[in-house]
């Protein structure tokens, strides 16, 4: 984390989270790995209880009415817990964006308000069996019947499939084909079924799996933004999302430096302490330098969208941030295993749980590939754009201006 880049309040926050994150006892982190604990309600419970869910959020519903610039700092703090927890932590700034920024004041109340208090909880229901990164080829359906819309189909990999009470839903909907997408709010006693739980490489503990919507019946107020709307709702929750993994898998991997620095400082190997070879004291260099750019790209990021919203710009660079942090993350853990050596193969150190969990993010959320295809795209769109008021420097060649030579077909 760069301090140079946050103001007194943020470093006020840090520490705040910091201490939050301290009395997370060590026992659940164990249980939530071994697969003991599906949904840790507690946990969610304590974050609400400490003010500290939904941070960006009106005052008027339980938020802190911070910004993004904040956010990444408490979920930077968050990811030394792991994924499991940091995803729960995320999932109601996830969530809660819908409904903050196209939720009816009726939805606001009725669903946005009680998660920022933790009574109730939620997931994002998006991938399904047949289709990952395709979001325009969702399945799913919502047929409306009077004051109702009948949903049914199937959604998969979803955290908190089991231990959410909401879910918010894309089914596709009458309307042009191929954007006919929409949103809902579901309540899971609407008719939702956990028909499969995951078992995870990493990652464990949040009840991820597979829902069944088998004529689930939605009340049309349920509807978020309106009908054929999803996109809208879905280029918008894209931020939230990749936001949240950038910055949470940061504090994931910055944990993992630190336990691998602390070692190589005790550890002695031909009479020396192992950070004197520069095989590996070069590897903790190239770790940090990775992590500070890392979170000066997302602080940058979470700066652009404060400052302009879901535009082509700001979603460019959250494209990188996410890519960038997630990839990141993984090579600063495997840098911090090798350092450590054996031992950090075992259960003796948290370093292979976090090697675990790490190997998601660069899957979730969109993967690294679609963040490229996001990134190019964006990129040409503005670099094609027609020219600002900047230097042409194509034309401070010797013969630029030998228009015969300049072929293109």
């Amino acid at each position: 984390m760069l301090e140079s880049l946050m103001t007194d309040g943020q470093k006020a926050l840090r520490d705040e989270v910091r201490q939050y994150v301290k009395s997370v006892p060590r026992q659940l982190l164990l249980d939530m790995d071994a697969d003991k604990i599906r949904y840790p309600r507690d946990y969610v419970i304590g974050l609400a209880q400490n003010h500290l869910l939904g941070l960006r959020f009106s005052k008027q519903y339980g938020g802190r009415a911070l910004k993004w610039v904040d956010e990444i700092i408490a979920l930077e703090e968050i990811g030394v817990l792991g994924m499991s927890l940091g995803c729960l932590f995320s999932l109601v700034s996830i969530v809660g964006e819908a409904l903050d920024v196209f939720g009816t004041d009726q939805q606001k109340k009725k669903y946005l308000e009680p998660l920022l208090k933790g009574k109730i909880f939620c997931a994002e229901a998006l991938t399904e069996p047949r289709g990952g990164s395709d979001f325009f080829g969702a399945t799913t359906t919502a047929v409306q019947k009077g004051d109702y819309y009948i949903l049914n189909g199937q959604k998969r990999f979803v955290v908190g499939a089991e231990g959410a009470d909401i879910f918010l839903v894309y089914a596709r909907t009458e309307g042009t084909p191929g954007k006919s997408i929409s949103a809902f709010i579901v309540e899971r006693n609407m008719g939702v079924e956990a028909k499969y739980i995951y078992g995870l490489l990493g990652t464990r503990g949040g009840g991820a799996g597979r829902l069944v919507f088998k004529d689930t019946k939605v009340p049309k107020e349920n509807l978020i933004l309106g009908l054929n709307r999803g996109a809208d709702v879905f280029n918008q929750m894209m931020i939230p999302e990749r936001m949240t993994s950038a910055a949470g898998a940061l504090g994931l991997a910055r944990a993992a430096l630190e336990i691998a620095t602390r070692y190589t400082d005790k550890r002695k190997a031909f009479g020396h302490k192992i950070r004197e070879f520069e095989g590996v004291s070069f590897k903790v260099a190239e770790s940090i330098t990775r992590l500070d750019a890392a979170f000066a790209l997302v602080h940058g990021a979470s700066t652009a969208v404060d400052a302009l919203g879901s535009t082509g710009y700001s979603r460019r660079l959250v494209s990188e941030a996410k890519k960038f942090g997630t990839e990141t993350a993984w090579e600063v853990i495997n840098n911090a295993m090798q350092v450590v050596g054996g031992i950090g193969y075992t259960n003796v150190y948290p370093i292979e749980r976090m090697l675990r969990d790490a190997r998601l993010l660069i899957i979730w959320t969109g993967t690294s590939e679609i963040m490229n295809m996001i990134i190019q795209h964006e990129y040409y769109r503005e670099t094609l754009a027609p020219a600002a008021k900047v230097r042409d420097v194509e034309d401070d060649a010797q013969e630029a201006r030998a228009e015969d030579e300049k072929i293109y077909e």
